[in-house]
């Protein structure tokens, strides 16, 4: 220990380095997590790096007094506090859509944002940079790559129901271009909807850009739209 009783000073510039480590690591994770507009982004990330680099230094360092009195110490278990804990906040920003489940892949940045800090606070610097590095290949260069590997048949066509007259197909059209998919309009129909108004069944089939079922959902939340469904539309309807 210092002079300074239980508190060593000797210490300070090596945890201020490691917290502010965890702190820039996980801030540049959540750059990315927020240019992708999600919920989380570079202020939650960072705070949840660096309150699990602190919390791990406390774990690590907070009670090395303690040997003095013989008391046994596990240092392992504010860490397994620290997984349980961020498994919590993670699972808020899980949210089902439509039996669509989004926000797994933040959720995972979250959970490896507190492992980063984790590694911070115990001195594994070159680990804490190398996962910073990967979680960067498997966000920015492995969906591009997943995108190419082929798919087991065609894809189901989908109907998308839209209201007549008011653009709806051109804008449903550049919503499946910017998610990366080629569309194919196979057929059209018009009918009236049990109030009267005039609505397009556009059967469509959508190939390559994400699962089918992200599509759909993204669809179903354009303006004008009134409902998307998968496999082929009855021959009476369109």
């Amino acid at each position: 220990m210092g002079d300074g009783g239980l508190f060593d000073w000797n210490q300070v510039p090596v945890q201020v380095l490691l917290a502010s480590l965890a702190f820039v690591l996980c801030a540049i994770i959540g750059m990315e997590r927020q240019f992708q507009h999600k919920s989380a982004g570079i202020k939650t990330h960072a705070l949840v790096g660096l309150g699990s680099c602190v919390f791990t230094l406390i774990s690590v360092e907070g009670f090395v007094y303690l040997a003095e009195y013989h008391v046994t110490r596990d240092p392992s278990r504010i860490a397994a506090q620290i997984v349980s804990g961020i498994g919590f906040l993670g699972a808020g920003l899980i949210f089902v859509n439509r039996d669509v489940v989004r926000g797994l892949t933040t959720a995972a940045s979250i959970w490896l944002a507190a492992a980063i800090g984790m590694a911070c606070g115990s001195g594994l610097i070159p680990l804490a940079v190398l996962a910073t590095v990967l979680h960067f290949i498997a966000a920015l260069a492995i969906p591009p790559l997943a995108r190419l590997l082929p798919q087991k048949g065609d894809r189901a066509s989908v109907v998308v129901t839209y209201t007549d007259g008011r653009g709806a197909l051109r804008t449903i059209l550049e919503e499946a271009t910017a998610m990366g998919c080629r569309t194919t309009l196979l057929n059209t129909k018009q009918k009236h909807d049990e109030e009267g108004a005039t609505v397009i069944l556009a059967e469509m089939r959508f190939q390559g850009g994400p699962q089918l079922r992200d599509v759909m959902a993204q669809l179903m939340d354009l303006p004008d739209v009134v409902g998307v469904e998968q496999g082929r539309p009855d021959p009476d309807e369109l």
